[in-house]
């Protein structure tokens, strides 16, 4: 057997993660399948590669050599097939293009509006997404120009190297979405004890909001039932007071539907958007942040919970502009920020394939 590329990066994956069953789930492969191309590898260069202890996989002297030649070639061939994706893309009918991927957000057809008036001629395209994870590997594989994504505490996104990336806004609250006539409605800010007879709703393909809603219920001390289903039947089983659930605060309120900030900001998300270089991190992080603004504006709840938090108004609609008084909006001279905690739970998400909407315990 000669060894290729995709030989190499199999390698690289098991070094890096220390464990075959997550290099498996990272290669999007079994683990049998992998062990068994492991075994072939070995055959192929005569030596065994990893040693297997109870903290995870090693990598032998020989296993160390390979790797060593191994990681350049990888690199090099991700970076060739990505300039040449990127290349293929802007050069398909003559005209540049613009790929973007996010999660849901309110923001998205404003950034869209101000993209189209900063770079005319320029295509753009829209992926969504509910997996942030999924986009970031888009935009390093060069499926993607560039991503805007959601990260929810205590669930860290996977950066790819090299991926230039910026915090939009540090931590954005979740708030919650209820019934208009439910009791806790009455109230501008609603406690999570207030919500503990209530059945709450959340989408589990979403990264990190399953174990980021769990978190916050136990810390709570909350055991509520919770039904697993996309958001646009969340909605609608909101509006009838079957359920209620978490939300993006750029949120806006309907007849039967009320949005309210949750008592002590016990869930947050972190807003990042990604490229992969700085030149087009640069291009598009300005409309985005307007638009971004431009939606909290829109959203009463949110510009509430702006005055009573932040002590000062945010920017109104139209150019674009940043509230002085606002810490966690991350001006677009700012550095890249690692990673720190992961992706959000949008209340507001587009419709998504039916899923079981059978009572899930904590």
């Amino acid at each position: 057997m000669e060894l290729e590329v995709r030989h190499l990066r199999a390698l690289c994956a098991i070094a890096d993660s220390g464990s075959l069953h997550k290099a498996a789930r990272q290669l999007g492969m079994s683990q049998p399948s992998l062990t068994t191309q492991l075994r072939r590898i070995e055959h192929a260069v005569g030596g065994q590669l990893f040693t297997r202890e109870r903290t995870g996989c090693r990598p032998t002297p020989l296993g160390r050599t390979v790797l060593s030649r191994a990681r350049p070639l990888v690199i090099e061939m991700r970076a060739l097939i990505t300039e040449a994706r990127a290349a293929a893309a802007r050069s398909a009918d003559g005209e540049p293009r613009l790929r973007i991927g996010s999660t849901a957000s309110r923001a998205i057809p404003g950034w869209l509006r101000r993209l189209r008036a900063s770079m005319p001629g320029t295509e753009t395209s829209l992926q969504m997404d509910v997996s942030a994870n999924a986009l970031l590997r888009d935009v390093a594989d060069g499926r993607l120009d560039v991503a805007f994504v959601h990260e929810v505490e205590g669930s860290p996104l996977r950066f790819p190297d090299g991926l230039a990336h910026r915090v939009l806004i540090d931590r954005e609250p979740q708030f919650v979405s209820l019934a208009a006539d439910h009791p806790a409605a009455r109230e501008p800010v609603v406690a999570l004890t207030d919500l503990a007879d209530d059945r709450w709703m959340v989408d589990p393909t979403v990264d990190g909001e399953w174990d980021g809603l769990r978190r916050m219920l136990r810390s709570a001390g909350l055991n509520p039932r919770v039904l697993h289903g996309d958001y646009l039947t969340a909605a609608t089983l909101v509006a009838t007071g079957e359920v209620v659930t978490v939300c993006q605060p750029t949120s806006v309120a309907r007849p039967d539907m009320a949005v309210r900030p949750l008592h002590g900001d016990p869930l947050g998300v972190r807003l990042y958007v990604a490229a992969r270089t700085e030149t087009e991190l640069n291009a598009v992080y300005g409309e985005l942040e307007a638009a971004y603004w431009e939606a909290a504006a829109e959203a009463p709840a949110y510009q509430d919970w702006l005055l009573g938090t932040r002590g000062a108004a945010p920017p109104a609609p139209g150019p674009p502009a940043r509230p002085p008084a606002l810490p966690s909006a991350c001006p677009p001279a700012c550095p890249p920020e690692p990673p720190g905690r992961a992706v959000p739970p949008p209340g507001d998400l587009g419709p998504h394939s039916a899923r079981d909407l059978r009572p899930t315990p904590l």
